[in-house]
């Protein structure tokens, strides 16, 4: 399939996955939806998991692999708990989703991520920045924690600091640190959108 995938940043994940030596498995955090990102591995002849909290992303993603005649290994699941075995993957991904929790179950969250992630592999995680023109908008529920309307839902979006984030991530080593800005026209006006990427890899022995 010659499907282009709309989550750009993971492309750079990907040329970083192919030049690593470690066997092709990769877990999505977050995987549902209705352009699925874990279809640009399976392309690629990765063995593919996803776990995905929401049934309707499920239903989505299962409704493009259908159409496509593919399986992703899509399944319901929580990152807070994510359903394997210590160092199982070799690659392990959450783009666009882990700032929807909490700041204190976000790094929980990354910690399993680290978990499952096999000595020398690699993730890729991203937050939303301080800088994204919706910071400060909706419910303050903590610091930089807000409820806001996202395609007429309540949900929550934590924000980070430049360098907040390092934090998360002091027993690894960090490949990349992307801070990206886009600035998208709505039809109405100008809206910058705001987010802090990560590539980093497991240290051998950690």
């Amino acid at each position: 399939m010659k499907t282009i995938f709309r989550q750009t940043p993971l492309y750079k994940f990907l040329y970083f996955c192919n030049n690593n030596q470690l066997e092709n498995n990769i877990l999505d955090c977050g995987a549902g939806g209705d352009c699925p990102p874990l279809t640009l591995f399976y392309s690629q002849d990765y063995d593919v998991q996803g776990i995905e909290l929401s049934q309707s992303q499920i239903d989505k993603a299962e409704t493009f692999s259908k159409k496509h005649e593919i399986n992703l290994n899509i399944a319901k699941g929580n990152m807070l708990n994510i359903p394997f075995e210590n160092e199982y993957f070799s690659y392990v991904y959450s783009y666009n989703t882990i700032f929807h929790m909490s700041k204190n179950d976000i790094h929980k969250a990354v910690n399993e991520i680290k978990r499952v992630l096999k000595p020398g592999g690699l993730c890729f995680i991203n937050f939303l920045s301080c800088n994204d023109d919706e910071y400060g908008e909706g419910t303050q529920i903590a610091e930089s924690e807000f409820q806001q309307e996202e395609k007429g839902e309540k949900v929550l979006h934590s924000y980070f600091q430049d360098d907040e984030a390092d934090k998360y991530f002091v027993e690894m080593k960090i490949l990349i640190k992307e801070n990206r800005i886009l600035e998208i026209f709505d039809g109405s006006k100008r809206v910058k959108q705001g987010f802090i990427d990560y590539i980093v890899e497991k240290k051998v022995g950690k």
